[in-house]
């Protein structure tokens, strides 16, 4: 009876299990290998896995610091994109118009700058792939167009970096004609002689790679950057046949013309340094 009443203890074990909790964002997946990275890591390889190459995707200030000098000036921030066509979906287009500029994102798809890269004078617009799947709107074309009159002002070197969905089907056929713009803009900068740089990075796809992304003097890619017009899958449908392994990437564009050279982001900006002396005239 008297066992009843009488508290057993508990056995306490040698080791007391502990529940190690890791704070949320020090680790990041690769989608490529699955491996885990330390993000501290990412820092000093510029966003690119380093147990497997794969190129991570980074955005515009990133991309700035990477490839331009220090001190470049940002041109045409006053441009905003409207609602031409009263787009009206499960997301009517101009909340998204608001939200993103309620969040910070006041430069549109596109940023497009002034400044140099080992010391020669260029402009570059960067595609900003946070805003609309950096989707080419109105305001996208009419910044790109800016770009290459004003490269043309300053007999300077023009770039675009393309990461894109292609064009924004909000603005519908206003959309599409962007391509024609900013083609014909370019096409004066070929006139004059002064070279256009194009870089391709993960994704180029859509009226972006059908338009200005592929008219570089030089197409330059990021490695395994998907660039295309229409995806595989829709491709593998329209023409029932299996396509071939690596089809529409950087690689493969590279094997058939479409691209001229695959350059790691480690080497890009002294890759772009060569061939910006290469092309352009001796500096006095």
């Amino acid at each position: 009876m008297t066992s009843w009443f009488v508290k057993k203890r508990q056995q306490k074990t040698a080791v007391e299990e502990r529940t190690v909790r890791v704070p949320e964002g020090l680790w990041i997946k690769c989608d490529a290998c699955k491996e885990l990275i330390y993000r501290k890591e990412l820092v000093n390889t510029h966003n690119v896995c380093p147990k497997c190459g794969y190129h991570f995707r980074i955005d515009v200030s990133e991309r700035l610091e990477n490839l331009l000098d220090l001190g470049w000036t940002t041109l045409f921030d006053n441009l905003r994109s409207t609602d031409p066509l009263g787009f009206v979906a499960a997301k009517a287009y101009k909340d998204q118009l608001k939200k993103l500029e309620a969040d910070g994102q006041t430069q549109d798809a596109v940023v497009v700058v002034e400044g140099t890269i080992s010391g020669h004078p260029v402009v570059a617009a960067i595609m900003n792939f946070d805003f609309l799947a950096a989707s080419m709107g109105s305001v996208v074309g009419e910044k790109l167009r800016l770009g290459a009159e004003r490269a043309l002002e300053k007999q300077c070197a023009y770039l675009i970096v393309s990461c894109s969905g292609g064009a924004r089907m909000q603005e519908g056929t206003l959309s599409l004609m962007q391509m024609a713009k900013v083609s014909a803009a370019l096409a004066k900068l070929d006139k004059a002689g002064l070279p256009y740089l194009s870089i391709l990075t993960d994704p180029t796809t859509g009226g972006v790679s059908a338009s200005y992304a592929m008219l570089g003097d030089l197409n330059i890619a990021e490695p395994k950057a998907l660039i295309g017009f229409a995806g595989p899958r829709v491709i593998e449908q329209t023409i029932k046949q299996s396509l071939p392994e690596g089809f529409q990437r950087s690689e493969f564009l590279q094997a058939h013309g479409m691209v001229d050279r695959v350059v790691t982001r480690d080497r890009l900006k002294d890759f772009v340094t060569a061939c910006l002396e290469w092309m352009l005239p001796a500096r006095d």
